[in-house]
């Protein structure tokens, strides 16, 4: 019997244009597919978020009721949970391919036995944001903004998670005197002008338990500007409840970061609870997590990044995954994500192309994937350096080819892409070597810290191999 069920769910379509321009309400309805495991419950039930969180896949028993488990996947369930627990809400579980253990949707919050691999390099705290911890549940590391992390719980459990040391642990959120001496904090630092709301997912908390904070932040004059960082949008859109939507829009300017990886993520549920926020004046922004065998291919990337334009939402960041303990098997080289920006340069929209970064390891912080930032890069090691001058090396995964994914809409079969233009960065493809510049010779980068020897990268003119004729 198909593990997917015709079985669908009705709901309002965002709003549309009515050829002038003006947005207008569209009366269409679309539907979602909802897995057989849950073909008889109620409408009112299912569009229900609290009805989705209690009922949630934490077993492999219940898992097995919605997939055709792998031995690696049911090994990874029985073997890693305790690390970072697995629950995969109906709704996201419903967008899983039952048959295809590669489905990007499936690979991003079913664990293997892959997870219990830590590598060397790979780190319990990669920001090490406990190092700049003031306060409980607070990290202020740059000059004038600073997180707040107020639960360890998420809808769903990204298994790329960079937070995995605190996420899901204890099932719990900030407690009120740890609010309250956050905000005092805050109060008292007169230059913190930016406060990005996190966790764990900030809107899993009621809005009983939220407002009190948006409020307590918004009462400060020096706080300029709020955010919050969100992936319910994708794995929980029936918690964008108009009381949710309308309590947010009181405290403008808010800003609002949802984390997207694929394509296949925005679904109509997603769009319409984006709608919801983007009518409620919330500006919307994405920050996408670059992630081997799921979105590591130029042309999912820009299927992604157009999709998102469509739904109003801008993006932001595209990551470069972190180096948390047993992530590696999700690991990209950097050259790929630089071949990926370059294959959107020009071929879509600015708006569409996002800031690739990373997080450099030693609490660095967020580093630009820009000449004047990447200093150096072998096949093992990218030196960065961030805003301050401080200066990181990041390790690069062993054995990774650049294949594009299953998924890649124009070739679905590997293709070697790392072999393309940015690929070069490591040295491959055909070589041309600048007149004046021997290959690795050094020079130095003067900077305010003095001299840095830098190795000349090498440049190269082969096509790249993944390339879709526009």
């Amino acid at each position: 019997m198909s593990m997917q069920s015709e079985r669908t769910v009705e709901l309002e379509e965002p709003p549309g244009t009515n050829g002038t321009g003006a947005l207008v309400a569209s009366t269409r309805k679309t539907a979602s597919r909802r897995a057989p495991l849950w073909r008889d419950v109620p409408d009112s039930d299912w569009n229900d978020w609290r009805w989705q969180l209690r009922h949630r896949i934490n077993t492999p028993e219940q898992l097995k009721n919605v997939i055709e488990m792998t031995p690696e996947e049911e090994a990874g369930v029985r073997t890693t949970c305790e690390r970072l627990r697995m629950s995969i809400t109906p709704y996201f579980a419903s967008l899983m391919d039952a048959h295809d253990p590669s489905c990007p949707i499936r690979r991003q919050v079913v664990p293997t036995r892959d997870e219990l691999v830590i590598q060397p390099d790979e780190l319990r705290d990669p920001l090490s944001e406990d190092a700049d911890s003031p306060v409980p549940g607070l990290v202020h590391r740059y000059p004038d903004r600073v997180l707040l992390l107020v639960t360890d719980q998420c809808a769903a459990y990204c298994r790329h998670c960079t937070r995995r040391r605190l996420v899901g642990v204890k099932s719990e959120r900030m407690r009120p005197e740890d609010m309250r001496r956050a905000v005092q904090y805050i109060a008292h630092h007169s230059e913190v002008r930016d406060v990005l709301i996190s966790g764990g997912d900030p809107l899993l908390l009621s809005e009983d338990a939220l407002e009190p904070l948006l409020k307590g932040l918004r009462s400060i004059p020096h706080v300029e500007i709020i955010r919050i960082g969100t992936r319910v949008p994708v794995f929980l859109p029936q918690r964008i409840t108009p009381e949710l939507t309308r309590m947010l829009s009181k405290y403008h300017p808010l800003f609002i970061n949802i984390h997207f990886n694929h394509p296949r993520e925005l679904t109509p549920e997603t769009v319409a609870a984006c709608a919801r926020l983007a009518d409620a004046g919330i500006p919307l922004g994405s920050q996408t997590v670059l992630l081997r065998g799921i979105n590591d291919c130029p042309h999912i990337i820009k299927d992604l990044m157009q999709a998102l334009l469509r739904a109003r939402v801008r993006p932001y960041y595209m990551y470069q995954c972190d180096l948390s303990q047993g992530i590696s098997h999700f690991r990209t080289s950097i050259a790929k994500g630089l071949e990926i920006i370059e294959h959107l340069r020009g071929h879509t929209s600015g708006l569409a192309i996002p800031t690739f970064a990373l997080d450099a390891p030693g609490g660095a912080g967020k580093v630009p994937i820009m000449p004047q930032y990447l200093l150096n890069m072998s096949d093992k090691v990218a030196v960065v350096r961030n805003y301050a001058g401080a200066i990181s090396a990041y390790p690069l995964p062993h054995g990774y080819t650049g294949d594009c994914p299953p998924t890649c809409p124009v070739h679905g079969h590997p293709t070697h892409a790392e072999k393309g233009v940015a690929g070069l960065l490591d040295g491959n493809g055909v070589i041309v070597r600048p007149s004046a510049v021997e290959d690795g010779e050094s020079l130095n980068h003067h900077g305010d810290d003095g001299a840095i020897p830098v190795t000349v990268p090498l440049v190269g003119t082969r096509e790249p191999i993944c390339v879709r004729s526009e």
